[in-house]
């Protein structure tokens, strides 16, 4: 019987985590901590915004800032679908409004992340506490 347990634990954290992925703040959300997701999905949906405002959405691109991809991709799957749109290099934009969308994206993808991380400890913390163990 414990190993059913355990199982059911993992499949909880994976549930949390690929929803906090999926939607910024769906793992808080899934762990009954309503007020917390609405201020994550908040935070970071608008730092991403504000990130395409100001370079376009080719700072989203994973063919020439694959670095600045990689953080931006944490935000949801819809960065991948911007990514598509935007690899074939049609939408370009330089300079500084290139280079600061590209760190508002990408700290609103690392910000996510650990918001992610987060949600699932909780999840642990909170599944191990109601178990007694």
């Amino acid at each position: 019987m414990p190993p059913k347990s355990k199982d059911n634990h993992a499949v909880l954290l994976l549930t949390v985590g690929l929803a906090g992925w999926l939607i910024p703040g769906g793992g808080q959300f899934i762990i009954k901590e309503r007020a917390r997701a609405i201020i994550i999905f908040t935070a970071i949906v608008l730092t991403f915004a504000i990130g395409l405002y100001l370079g376009s959405v080719a700072v989203v691109n994973p063919v020439t800032g694959k670095l600045a991809y990689a953080a931006q991709i944490m935000n949801s799957p819809a960065v991948a679908a911007i990514g598509r749109i935007t690899k074939d290099g049609q939408y370009a934009v330089y300079g500084k409004p290139n280079e600061i969308g590209q760190i508002y994206t990408s700290i609103a993808g690392l910000l996510n992340l650990l918001c992610i991380v987060n949600a699932v400890y909780m999840a642990h913390i909170k599944k191990t506490a109601s178990s007694g163990a």
